[in-house]
């Protein structure tokens, strides 16, 4: 099935850049100085080998992140499926960003017949990082195949309103990328029920996922827009304003819908 909104399995050669990034801050080393890294992960036995035999491997796990990165990076320029479960286990547990992205780069370089069913498997994790990288990867991956284990007319609200922020904004994120375009509707009027939750960057999130669904589902929102909370109906005011105007700031959006939410506040009382 060709998905709706276009998305597509990736497996290009160039790894993550910083502007595939949503959040994050400067990238601290350009993709050349990686590649040499990369040769470097390879060369430097002594330093690096542990008891798995293998110096890129055993290089996930060093102390030093940019060492990690490197590792992460040549163990995606290999692609060799042997590497899947290590990958896999060290996306649970690696506390830096860059270095996690790049584990998601090296996985969309596997097969996804092999990685797809793994990655289903981790989100049953009980651990909140294995979940949400694994959502990650899935969006970026692309494979429709993935699309039942967070269909919430299936699974209900288990990811998309997990406890864990990032569980849930990486939940919301990859059901946007994976939902076949029947279940569209049904997927946007569970993500409105997560309307007001967080701060301006978590909210922001959300927004972006519901007005990716498509500007024929804003009805969707605007049934939120008189709800009792005050909170939840500014951000349904600031996603209506983002169908309308994609481009325009979130942040201005949202401050202008609160104000007018107060407004209508003291009127009524």
């Amino acid at each position: 099935m060709t998905h709706p909104l276009g998305h597509h399995q990736t497996r290009g050669p160039e790894p993550p850049t910083e502007a595939d990034q949503q959040t994050g801050g400067d990238v601290r080393n350009d993709t050349e100085n990686l590649r040499k890294g990369a040769g470097d992960v390879q060369n430097d036995t002594g330093s690096l080998r542990d008891d798995t035999g293998d110096p890129m491997i055993d290089a996930l796990s060093a102390s030093n992140p940019q060492k990690r990165l490197q590792a992460a990076m040549a163990i995606g320029t290999r692609a060799e499926p042997r590497d899947l479960d290590v990958v896999i286990a060290r996306c649970r547990i690696e506390p830096d960003f860059f270095v996690r992205d790049m584990l998601t780069w090296a996985l969309t370089r596997l097969p996804a017949d092999d990685t797809v069913p793994r990655l289903i498997a981790e989100l049953d994790s009980p651990l909140p990082q294995a979940i949400s990288q694994s959502l990650h990867t899935l969006s970026k991956i692309g494979d429709v195949r993935a699309w039942p284990a967070m269909d919430p007319a299936r699974i209900g609200a288990a990811l998309i309103a997990h406890t864990d922020t990032e569980v849930a904004r990486s939940a919301w994120r990859a059901a946007v990328a994976l939902v076949p375009g029947d279940n569209r509707a049904e997927l946007a009027s569970a993500l409105v029920t997560q309307l007001g939750r967080g701060e301006v960057e978590v909210q922001k999130s959300l927004s972006r996922a519901i007005v990716a669904l498509g500007e024929d589902l804003v009805s969707v929102v605007d049934e939120r827009l008189h709800a009792e909370d005050d909170t939840v109906r500014a951000h349904a005011m600031a996603t209506r304003d983002m169908f309308d105007d994609p481009d325009a700031g979130f942040a201005h959006a949202l401050d202008a819908a609160k104000r007018v939410v107060a407004l209508g506040s003291e009127t009524t009382v």
